[in-house]
C-alpha cells in the first residue's frame, strides 16, 4: 500500500472511515445496479414468449446460459486482477471496466435479438475488469492493524446492495410492464452514474490502487498486451460467427464441461502461486486458510445464485404477486434480498466490532461454514414451499423467508469472506487473489445453474426433491468446512500478527 493510502488510518471523514470508502461506495452500488438490474430479467427474458418480446428459449437452456454467463462475469475478475496488478493498476481497471459494461447494457438495449449475447460478452469483459479491483481497493484503504476493516467491508458491501435494490425496483419495473430493452437501458443509465461519481472522486482514494503493485518489465508488458489484444481479436471473430449462425453451443453440456474446468483452473492458479511465489511458512499458512473460505464461498454461491433462475421462476410460475389488486413485477421478490441487507448491515458491522473489542473473534472459516449453513437453511424452507405449491400458488411468505436467511447467511459469509482475503492475503498477490476469490461466485453459478436446470414448472411433484438436493449439499458443505477451521483458526491468527508487524510499503 502507498503511504497515502496507509495514513486512511487517521481518516474518519465517511461515517468514521476513510473518504476514500465513499468514492467506492457510490460506484459499486451503480455497477451493482446495473448489473443485478440485468440478472433480474435474463432468464424471464430469454424463456418469455416470442410474442412477448422474448427468445422463447426453454428452460433447461435457459438456465444453463444464465449460469455461463455468471460463471463468465466471475472468471474474468482472474485477469482482470492480474491486468491491474501487472500493467495498469486498479483504479485503471475501474474506470475502464465500468466503460465496458455500460456499452454492454447499451447493445442489450437494442431491441434486436441478434446483438443480445454481444451484450453479454462486452458485460462479462468490463465486470472482469472492474469487479475484482474495486473490492481490493476496499482492503487498501487501511493498515494491516486497523480494526475498522471488517466494518469497512460491511458498510461497501451495503452500497451493493443498496444498488441491487435500485436496480431489481427500476429495472424489473420497466422491463416487466414497459419493454424488456427498457429494462437494460435503464441498467446502461445506472453505470453511466457510477463512472461519473468515480472520475468526479477519485482523488479521495488518495493513490491507492493508481499504481500496478507489481509491474513487468517493458518486453512483459508489451508481450501481454499482445497477448490480450489476441484473446479480444478471437472473442469478436466467434461472436461474429455466432451472430451470423455459422456454428451452435449446446449450452447445458457446455455447462457441465465448465464446471469441471474452471475447478481444475482454480486450484492450477491457486497452487501455482502458493507453490512459485517465494512465500514463507506464515503466508503459506494464511493460503490454506483462505483455501477453506473459498470452498465455501464456492458452495455458498452454488445455493445464493438461484435466486436469479430457480427461485425467479418459481417467484413468476408459483408464487401469487397480486397486492391490492396489482400484480407486482417477478424481479421485485428479489428485492427482499437488498433490504435485509441495508436494514442488518449496520447491526453487523456493530457485531464485528464490539466482538473484536471485548470477545475473542471466530475465525474467517469458522465464520464462513455458518453463513453456509444458514443460507443452505434457506432451502429447507423452499422444500416446504414446493410441496404447498403442488395445490396451486403460494404465498410470497415462503420466499421471503427464505431470503431472509439467505441474507443472513450472506452477512455471516461474503463481506467476512472479502475482509479475509484483503487480510490474509500475500500483500504482493492481493489483487489476484481477490480476483481467485471472485473466481469462486463463478464457480458456484456454474454449479448453481446445474442444479436449477432440474427445475420444471409443469412437473410441480419434482421440485421439492430439487431443493433436498441444494439443501443436503450446501449444508452438508458448512458442516465440514465448520469442523476444519478449528484447526485453521491459529494460523489466521499468525498471519494477522506477522501482518501487523510489517512497515507500509
Amino acid at each position: 500500500m502507498t503511504d497515502s493510502s496507509a495514513s486512511g488510518v487517521m481518516d474518519k471523514s465517511f461515517f468514521g472511515h476513510p473518504k476514500g470508502l465513499q468514492t467506492l461506495f457510490m460506484t459499486e452500488m451503480w455497477e451493482r445496479m446495473s448489473y443485478y438490474g440485468m440478472r433480474g430479467l435474463l432468464v424471464l427474458f430469454m424463456t418469455a414468449a416470442i410474442a412477448d418480446g422474448g427468445l422463447a428459449i426453454t428452460t433447461a437452456t435457459a438456465v444453463a446460459i444464465y449460469g455461463l454467463y455468471s460463471a463468465a462475469v466471475y472468471f474474468m475478475g482472474l485477469p482482470g486482477g492480474w491486468i491491474a496488478d501487472r500493467l495498469i493498476g486498479s483504479q485503471k481497471a475501474i474506470w475502464y471496466g465500468g466503460i465496458i459494461i455500460m456499452c454492454g447494457h447499451i447493445v442489450l438495449a437494442i431491441p434486436n435479438h441478434q446483438t443480445f449475447f454481444l451484450g453479454l460478452i462486452l458485460v462479462i469483459l468490463g465486470t472482469g475488469l472492474l469487479k475484482p479491483n474495486i473490492s481490493a481497493v476496499v482492503g487498501q484503504l487501511y493498515t494491516s492493524e486497523d480494526e475498522r476493516r471488517d466494518s469497512g467491508y460491511a458498510i461497501y458491501y451495503m452500497g451493493i446492495n443498496v444498488g441491487s435494490f435500485i436496480g431489481y425496483t427500476v429495472c424489473g419495473l420497466l422491463a416487466e410492464k414497459v419493454g424488456w430493452h427498457w429494462g437494460f437501458g435503464a441498467a446502461a443509465v445506472g453505470m453511466a452514474f457510477g463512472l461519473l461519481h468515480f472520475w468526479h472522486s477519485s482523488d479521495n482514494l488518495k493513490g491507492a490502487g493508481a499504481e500496478p503493485a507489481a509491474p513487468l518489465s517493458e518486453g512483459g508488458q508489451k508481450n501481454s498486451w499482445i497477448l490480450i489484444w489476441g484473446f479480444l481479436i478471437v472473442v469478436a471473430i466467434v461472436t461474429a460467427l455466432m451472430m451470423m449462425g455459422k456454428f451452435t453451443i449446446d449450452p447445458v453440456a457446455l455447462a457441465k464441461q465448465t464446471a469441471v474446468a474452471f475447478s481444475i483452473l482454480f486450484f492450477g492458479y491457486y497452487f501455482w502461486i502458493y507453490f512459485t511465489g517465494n512465500l514463507n511458512s506464515v503466508e503459506k499458512k494464511g493460503m490454506w486458510a483462505l483455501l477453506l473460505v473459498c470452498i465455501a464461498s464456492t458452495c455458498f454461491w452454488s445455493g445464493f445464485e438461484q435466486a436469479g433462475s430457480s427461485l425467479n421462476l418459481f417467484g413468476q410460475d408459483m408464487t401469487d404477486r397480486t397486492l391490492f389488486g396489482w400484480e407486482m413485477p417477478t424481479t421485485w421478490l428479489q428485492n427482499v434480498n437488498p433490504f435485509f441487507i441495508i436494514v442488518l448491515t449496520p447491526f453487523f458491522a456493530l457485531m464485528w466490532i464490539r466482538i473484536g473489542q471485548k470477545w475473542v473473534t471466530p475465525g474467517y472459516g469458522i465464520k464462513c461454514a455458518i453463513g453456509l449453513i444458514i443460507m443452505g437453511m434457506g432451502f429447507v424452507v423452499m422444500i416446504f414451499a414446493a410441496q404447498a405449491a403442488a395445490g396451486g400458488k403460494v404465498a410470497i411468505f415462503w420466499l421471503i423467508l427464505t431470503y431472509f436467511l439467505h441474507t443472513v447467511g450472506e452477512l455471516w459469509l461474503s463481506p467476512i469472506a472479502l475482509s479475509a482475503i484483503s487480510k490474509l492475503s500475500p500483500k504482493r498477490f492481493m489483487a489476484q487473489l481477490m480476483g481467485l476469490f471472485i473466481f469462486t461466485y463463478s464457480m458456484g453459478s456454474i454449479i448453481a445453474s446445474l442444479f436449477a436446470g432440474n427445475y420444471d414448472s409443469e412437473n410441480v411433484a419434482q421440485m421439492p426433491g430439487l431443493f433436498t438436493q441444494i439443501a443436503t449439499f450446501t449444508i452438508g458443505a458448512g458442516a465440514v468446512v465448520l469442523l476444519i477451521a478449528m484447526f485453521t483458526k491459529g494460523w489466521e491468527k499468525e498471519v494477522e500478527v506477522a501482518n501487523a508487524v510489517l512497515p507500509a510499503e
